[in-house]
């Protein structure tokens, strides 16, 4: 009893300031994640409250946080002044396009340059790889001259065509590290049951990258629904416009009087509907790809 005694009482008095320390860690990351979120949430929230005041209500001196009258008509008025079905229809379909070409594009790829043999496949999965490093508008002077000569210009198409061409380099790239970490005893299993590729890929491949290509499909629908410069460079009529461009004639200085912030906002707020719906419907998936991807491109 004597030799036991000892060796038990360091243990038990160590683990009591531990014990202790516990709750105020997770107290402080608490608060911590609190102001953080806090700091985030204050603009949407500054936001609605403009979208509810009327226009001379939005100038007041000190600003108030709480309008005194909730002028829900602006998030009627403010869309019908832009139109805003016909060009919730133009982001929707340019949009849909786009996600659909460039995740399909991206997966086809990366499961070629992992999972298949070829010569050069190195030298190409190089060239992705080292395409991330351009940014987009080093080539929007040659893509707009070769736009216009095949008569694509105040048309969708150079919005969405390239997509379909494996247009984002990152997403080739984390598709081919995610298909590096399936064992490729899955595929001689799938081969000895008589599946090509195509098959292999359909139907084994994909569902097994769901987390990667849904994390993909958000991001790919969040870059597209946000583009702002690509429309406005090929896109000359008004009726072909996506709300990104449309949004600005509430803010345009050729407008010659002031904007209206009131309806600006409300609309604003319902612009930025589908992608909050769509990150929360899908917002399983996305965490888990992001962690997955994360830690396959460790390896």
């Amino acid at each position: 009893m004597q030799t036991v005694a000892p060796a038990l009482a360091p243990s038990t008095a160590a683990s009591g300031p531990a014990k202790r320390r516990r709750p105020l860690g997770t107290a402080s990351w608490y608060v911590t994640a609190l102001f953080i979120s806090s700091v985030m949430v204050v603009p949407l929230l500054w936001m609605i409250t403009i979208g509810l005041k009327s226009r001379t209500a939005v100038f007041e001196v000190p600003p108030r946080l709480l309008p005194r009258e909730f002028n829900w008509s602006n998030f009627i008025e403010g869309p019908q002044a832009i139109n805003f079905g016909r060009l919730l229809l133009n982001s929707s379909v340019i949009t849909a396009l786009s996600v659909l070409g460039g995740v399909l594009t991206a997966m086809m790829a990366g499961y070629a340059l992992a999972r298949l043999r070829f010569p050069g496949r190195k030298v190409w999965f190089y060239l992705f790889v080292g395409s991330m490093l351009l940014p987009g508008v080093v080539g929007l002077i040659p893509l707009f001259q070769l736009y216009k000569s095949i008569g694509w210009y105040d048309t969708w198409l150079p919005l969405i065509v390239p997509a379909f061409f494996g247009g984002n380099p990152l997403f080739i790239f984390l598709a081919r590290q995610y298909f590096l970490a399936i064992p490729y005893s899955i595929d001689e299993a799938a081969k000895i049951d008589g599946a090509g590729h195509f098959r292999i890929f359909t139907q084994v491949m994909l569902p097994l990258t769901r987390p990667a290509w849904i994390t993909m499909a958000i991001l790919a629908f969040q870059a597209s629904w946000n583009d702002f410069l690509n429309p406005l460079v090929y896109l000359y009529s008004a009726d072909k416009w996506p709300l990104s461009v449309g949004m600005a004639s509430f803010i345009s200085p050729f407008a010659g009087q002031t904007p209206d912030w009131s309806y600006y906002m409300a609309t604003n707020l319902l612009y930025m509907l589908p992608p909050l719906i769509l990150f929360f419907a899908a917002q399983r998936y996305f965490i888990q790809g992001l962690g997955s991807l994360g830690s396959t491109t460790q390896k």
